[in-house]
């Protein structure tokens, strides 16, 4: 009897240690969810999506319809600034692969896929492309986060190839975009979009 009464009085101790450690914890900070921010979220995730199935379509959208006017599109180390800047970066005239989650690894920025500027009839070369059976890019734990007319996202991105019918699929990178957003005239477009390796956000991220 003595020793059911020690393990009760030792369970119910145990209990109020996980009560108080439970307070001590932080809350998550997280915007609170209404009807209109799970349409914003859906929204922002469509348009991710839209971007993404962009690559390696032959008549494809224009990038650049993607983005607000002032909006920046940061690849690695390089800045693309504003609509005209980003075009150069799937036209040919940037770097168009950066690193993703490597030195070695690149971002899904058209590679072997016809310029962006020449599938929206604009003046630019369109680059060879590689004789590829498929080239598909999946999107995957969206988390995005929305503050009334502007919001924020992060997604994990990889690439896969299979070059000729019957080959095996292969996964050819894998990384993480971190991107803005504005409401713009009830449309939601990037404000920035930036390729990031590694498992941490870029240093001035913020959610």
């Amino acid at each position: 009897m003595k020793t059911f009464a020690i393990q009760q009085a030792g369970l119910a101790a145990l209990g109020v240690a996980c009560c108080l450690t439970m307070a001590a914890m932080p809350a998550l900070a997280a915007p609170p969810v209404t009807a209109q921010t799970l349409i914003d979220r859906q929204e922002i995730q469509d348009l991710i999506t839209r971007y993404y199935y962009n690559f390696g379509k032959e008549n494809r959208e224009n990038f650049t319809d993607f983005y607000a006017d002032d909006a920046e599109l940061i690849l690695g180390n390089t800045h693309y600034k504003g609509k005209e800047g980003i075009m150069k970066a799937y036209s040919g005239g940037g770097a168009a692969r950066p690193p993703a989650a490597g030195a070695a690894a690149a971002a899904p920025a058209a590679a072997g896929t016809p310029a962006a500027g020449a599938a929206s009839g604009a003046a630019a070369p369109a680059t060879p492309r590689p004789q590829r059976y498929t080239f598909n890019v999946t999107i995957s734990n969206p988390l995005i986060v929305v503050h009334g007319n502007t919001a924020t996202s992060q997604v994990v991105f990889s690439e896969y190839v299979q070059e000729k019918q019957g080959d095996p699929v292969t996964m050819r990178t894998q990384g993480k975009e971190y991107g803005t957003f504005v409401k713009i005239n009830g449309q939601w477009r990037y404000k920035t979009r930036q390729i990031a390796g590694g498992s941490e956000p870029p240093a001035d991220w913020k959610e």
